[in-house]
């Protein structure tokens, strides 16, 4: 409830609750407070139980924090895998595609490859743009030269 209270705001917290209550009536307050957050918590324990006992045992593993928004979206989306998309997710390897935009501007080639159509690649499986070749196959057009136009 209280995870990104530092020890500053804490010690803020109970200079204020000292200043603002002061220090005969604090103690008294504070068994007030924890008895409420018990009730509340006992009150919230019965009210579960009571609505499980009604359902029936097909909802025994009915949990009350799947009714959250965001805790059924994570369930349904991260935990089943229907979809396919850790397959998606995995399949983008940033790294891999940024050192392979890398050796196409350094003009580096990490392994030779042939395409489909003959043309010399890179490592990176896309046409080296920076060597060219001698012939166009047959009805192919020429490429498109951005800087030259």
């Amino acid at each position: 409830m209280f995870n990104d209270i530092g020890p500053m705001e804490l010690v803020t917290l109970v200079v204020l609750a000292v200043l603002i209550f002061g220090p005969d009536k604090l103690p008294k307050l504070i068994q007030d407070v924890s008895n409420i957050i018990r009730k509340v918590r006992s009150f919230s324990e019965s009210a579960k139980q009571d609505i499980r006992a009604e359902l029936g045992p097909e909802f025994k593993d009915f949990e009350f924090e799947d009714l959250n928004p965001k805790t059924f979206v994570r369930k349904q989306l991260m935990d089943n895998d229907d979809l396919g998309l850790k397959e998606i997710r995995n399949s983008f390897d940033l790294r891999k595609d940024m050192e392979e935009v890398a050796d196409a501007v350094h003009g580096r080639e990490s392994a030779p490859a042939t395409t489909a159509a003959g043309g010399s690649v890179n490592g990176s499986g896309t046409p080296d743009l920076l060597k060219k070749r001698e012939k166009l196959d047959p009805g192919e057009r020429p490429p498109f030269d951005a800087d030259a136009t």
